[in-house]
């Protein structure tokens, strides 16, 4: 579509030696820009963390900044016409004592798709991300990963997201449709 489009992994942790996340997002985003064609994994990220665990968690020196989160999100967004953003581990995961991944959609002004799961729990889990973005006025547009269970998806969830909800779409099916639409 002629779209330079870029990817920014605020935080990543279980990362031993490499962002395992951010080397994909920035290996397939690479091929559609060539201006960060230079970048690293670890340049698309603001923090790393051996322990995989929430931020705040692995964070054991506390040294998450707010500060650091924005610059690099400016940095990498001149990069770029589209700036994906990654969160980590859903939107209520603790960044630091009183952020959460969800305030960084506010922070940086950001479009919001949320993607859910497709393994047993995943209603819970998608209600429960909805209601957090709704009770915080977050548009957002919503999808299904089906990656996960998904012989037994067509029985144990889909009945449910088909009674719930006008329109849905996977990942797997509606990802072109959407990025054609009007926004």
């Amino acid at each position: 579509m002629g779209i330079r489009v870029g990817v920014y992994k605020p935080i990543e942790t279980g990362v031993e030696d490499i962002p395992h996340d951010a080397k994909l997002l920035l290996e397939f985003c690479q091929k559609y820009n060539p201006d960060i064609a230079h970048l690293s994994p670890i340049d698309i990220t603001a923090y790393t963390f051996k322990l995989p665990a929430a931020p705040y968690s692995a964070d054991t020196e506390r040294t998450i900044e707010i500060s650091k989160l924005v610059s690099k999100f400016e940095e990498l967004s001149k990069l770029c016409d589209l700036l994906l953003i990654e969160g980590a581990g859903g939107l209520m995961v603790p960044i630091t004592k009183s952020l959460y991944m969800i305030d960084l959609i506010e922070i940086f002004e950001a479009d919001t798709l949320l993607v859910t799961p497709s393994r047993l729990g995943c209603i819970n889990e998608t209600l429960l991300s909805m209601q957090a973005l709704k009770s915080r006025d977050i548009s957002f547009d919503w999808c299904v990963n089906l990656y996960e269970d998904r012989e037994a998806f067509d029985s144990t969830t889909k009945p449910f997201y088909d009674t719930m909800f006008g329109s849905w779409w996977s990942v797997e099916s509606g990802l072109d449709i959407y990025t054609r639409r009007d926004r």
